[in-house]
């Protein structure tokens, strides 16, 4: 993922709202979300190349997403595959504190990214171009290609449209989507400067992405009520305005 904004015990009715963007190249082989034959306890998407994913959550409450940390003159294109974190904490049942250690200890050898683990009840991040792994304190966040809660334009415009959100008693997707669905870049006063040249900074900074080669692949919004029940959608693109497939699953978790 490229972009994900959330909010932790920020609602009456919601322990998680989250919405997140996956930016991809547009040639990548993809599946779209669902519950994984070869573990049906994992609901995600999944990376057709590597086998990993960028996002998923699990019947027992359990949820992980990634995103890179954008730094193009450090990557190596033969380093382990950065999705394969997500869908280790997500196969797993070692608390994130844990795996999130375990995983610092290897950090090194990924190019760079930002882990998001835990439950509904707690989550935690670990960046290996940030310090050691923390626990997410409760409020509104946003994580895009930098460290957690890093202001570009994007994450500062997401979360304060999230926030808003935030107001009404009933959280609709269709509200996080239209959130997700901007595509209008940032001024140029405003870029972040990560090695990509001006011109792809202004490509890469709206909150939906969208040229001929890489953009958003897919915008997913995840609603955890205090009921217990899971709300899921996910929309899939293929370059264009609007989605060519939805998936929707509703589910209680049993921690």
């Amino acid at each position: 993922m490229c972009l994900i904004l959330f909010a932790r015990d920020s609602h009456p009715d919601y322990r998680l709202v989250l919405a997140a963007n996956r930016d991809e190249f547009h040639d990548r082989p993809t599946a779209p979300a669902a519950f994984w034959e070869d573990d049906p306890r994992i609901l995600a998407g999944r990376d057709l190349k590597v086998g990993g994913t960028w996002f998923g959550i699990t019947a027992t409450g359990r949820l992980a997403a990634i995103t890179n940390y954008r730094d193009p003159a450090a990557h190596r294109p033969n380093a382990p595959s950065r999705g394969l974190l997500v869908s280790g904490f997500l196969r797993g049942a070692m608390p994130a504190d844990a795996y999130l250690a375990e995983v610092a200890a290897h950090g090194p050898a990924y190019n760079g990214f930002n882990l998001i683990c835990g439950t509904p009840e707690g989550l935690w991040h670990y960046s290996n171009r940030g310090g050691p792994p923390t626990p997410i304190s409760p409020g509104i966040h946003g994580l895009s290609n930098r460290l957690l809660d890093t202001p570009w334009p994007k994450v500062s415009q997401g979360t304060a449209a999230l926030a808003e959100l935030l107001q009404h008693d009933r959280i609709d997707p269709a509200e996080l989507f239209a959130i997700l669905a901007d595509r209008t870049p940032a001024p140029d006063h405003l870029l972040p400067d990560t090695g990509v040249g001006l011109e792809r900074e202004r490509i890469l900074s709206p909150l939906h992405i969208a040229s001929p080669d890489y953009g958003t692949r897919s915008a997913t919004v995840l609603l955890v009520g205090r009921d217990g029940w899971v709300e899921f959608t996910e929309q899939t693109f293929n370059g264009g305005a609007e989605p060519v497939a939805t998936v929707q699953q509703r589910f209680p978790y049993t921690p």
